[in-house]
């Protein structure tokens, strides 16, 4: 058998900004943005060079979904971005005013610092020593 997660939704306020921090503060790929309905869109966004998981921005559609938007995982770190240099996406967050909520470190299996994005959700950026296995 063999498996894979295609895509993680992530709980939006709004498609358009989602759009715009994910595209143009993480460079990220604009995969796909189809109207499903006058409030629905399927909207898809992955990493550059990335051929692995995306993220599906989801809209929210009432108060209780909305109630969850940058606090999905109860506070702990949502999301895990690999990249092939720290400190050049480190300097791109500084320049786009996102937060940083822990400056870049060295541990064991790589550098990592941690960001929350444009609704709160914690991200680790890790650039993984040559040995690491958690890749």
């Amino acid at each position: 058998m063999k498996q894979h997660i295609s895509k993680i939704a992530l709980v939006v306020k709004d498609y358009d900004e989602a759009i715009q921090f994910y595209t143009k503060v993480l460079s990220f790929d604009l995969i796909e943005d189809t109207k499903l309905s006058e409030e629905k869109r399927w909207v898809v966004v992955r990493p550059p060079g990335s051929t692995g998981c995306a993220l599906l921005l989801a809209k929210a559609k009432d108060e209780t979904q909305a109630f969850h938007i940058g606090n999905q995982t109860g506070g702990r770190v949502s999301f895990f971005l690999f990249t092939d240099n720290l400190d050049r996406d480190h300097q791109n967050l500084l320049q786009h005013e996102v937060q940083i909520v822990r400056e870049p470190a060295k541990h064991e299996y790589g550098k990592v610092l941690v960001f929350a994005d444009l609704y709160g959700n914690l991200w680790d950026l890790i650039e993984p020593f040559e040995t690491n296995s958690l890749a």
